[in-house]
Order: C-alpha cells, then sequence, then structure tokens
C-alpha cells in the first residue's frame, strides 16, 4: 500500500516539474471555425504587370482543428483543415468573367502567440475555378485550377468570435486543359469574418 502511495508522489512530482501533456487533466477539444469572406486580387496574366488583372470572390469557409501542439509561443498552435466555396467570382480586367469558385483543399497554422488581441497565421490551399469564359481569353480554359498560399492576423472581438485580414500569393492556371495554358499570378487581398464553435 505504502508502495502504490510513493510511487503516486513520484508521478506527480515528476509530472510537475516537467509539465508533461500526459499529466494534463483535460485536453483542448477541436473545433469548428465558420467564416464569410471578401477577397480581391491584382495580378499579371500574359505580361509582367500586377496591373494587368483584377479578380473579387465572396466566399464562405468551414474549418475543423485536427491538432494541436501546446504553448504560448509562436512555433504553438493549432492547425485547422478548411473547405471553402465561393458562390460568387468575379474577374473585371482584362475581360469581364463571373463564375463559381472552391477550395477543397485548405491548411491553416494558428498560432497560439497573441499580441495586443492579434494572432498570427499562415495557410495553404488549392481548387478551382469555373466560368462562363475562358480565363485568360483565347484558346485556354473556362476551368482553371487555383493555389494560394500566404497569411495574416486575427482580430479577437470576443471568445468566439473575430475578424480576420490576411494577404495570400494566388495562382490560376488551367493544367492544359485548353490549347494554351497562360497562368494568373498576383496577390489577394482578404477579410473575414469567424464563428467558432
Amino acid at each position: 500500500m505504502k508502495y502504490r502511495y510513493k510511487f503516486a508522489c513520484v508521478l506527480a512530482a515528476v509530472c510537475a516539474l516537467t509539465r508533461a501533456p500526459l499529466c494534463q487533466e483535460t485536453a483542448p477539444r477541436p473545433r469548428w471555425d465558420f467564416s464569410a469572406a471578401l477577397a480581391a486580387a491584382t495580378g499579371e496574366e500574359n505580361t509582367n504587370s500586377f496591373a494587368e488583372a483584377q479578380m473579387a470572390s465572396a466566399l464562405v469557409s468551414v474549418a475543423r482543428t485536427i491538432a494541436r501542439s501546446p504553448g504560448s509561443g509562436w512555433g504553438s498552435g493549432s492547425l485547422e483543415y478548411q473547405f471553402s466555396l465561393a458562390p460568387l467570382f468575379v474577374q473585371f480586367r482584362p475581360k469581364n468573367r463571373h463564375g463559381i469558385a472552391f477550395e477543397p483543399i485548405g491548411f491553416r497554422w494558428n498560432s497560439n502567440h497573441t499580441l495586443g488581441g492579434m494572432t498570427p497565421y499562415i495557410e495553404l490551399g488549392g481548387g478551382g475555378v469555373h466560368t462562363n469564359l475562358n480565363i485568360p481569353p483565347g484558346n485556354t480554359s473556362s476551368f482553371n485550377f487555383t493555389a494560394k498560399g500566404g497569411g495574416g492576423v486575427y482580430l479577437h472581438r470576443t471568445a468566439k468570435h473575430a475578424l480576420d485580414m490576411g494577404v495570400r500569393w494566388s495562382h490560376l492556371s488551367n493544367a492544359y486543359l485548353g490549347v494554351d495554358n497562360p497562368a494568373f499570378n498576383g496577390i489577394e487581398f482578404r477579410v473575414a469574418y469567424h464563428w467558432f464553435r
């Protein structure tokens, strides 16, 4: 009986000194992240001018935390998988186009480091966009693949609500679904509002 008592005391002391995750009473539970966003991008298609083409979209996203790293430093945080759908996609220049876009593959790393109510994140994503006319014009395709990557910050309003401002590199091309495969490469600016559950 006294050996069990000594073992329990030693185990408690080791846990207190090392702060091992095994000794935590409860681990943070995964949570859902629902968001709505507006995005605008400017970039080049056939020239080296970032003012050649402009696009905009309105989108909704659903994300779920799939991994967590405890702590409060820059390297600790949570990894989210997210799915996004843009029922409104518009290209203004060089020609007017409209359609829908989706991003079935998205990963976001949310840092646990907070400064003045702001929390940074980085992300990568990929998907596709279907438009009424080819993008870019010519022997290209009305369906294009997309790849995006960047980062931003959450501006927390409450524990369950946050504003998100981010900047991403944006790429669009058809992977030779058409005869020609010019690519859009540009910078996308995005503002989103999040509901955490």
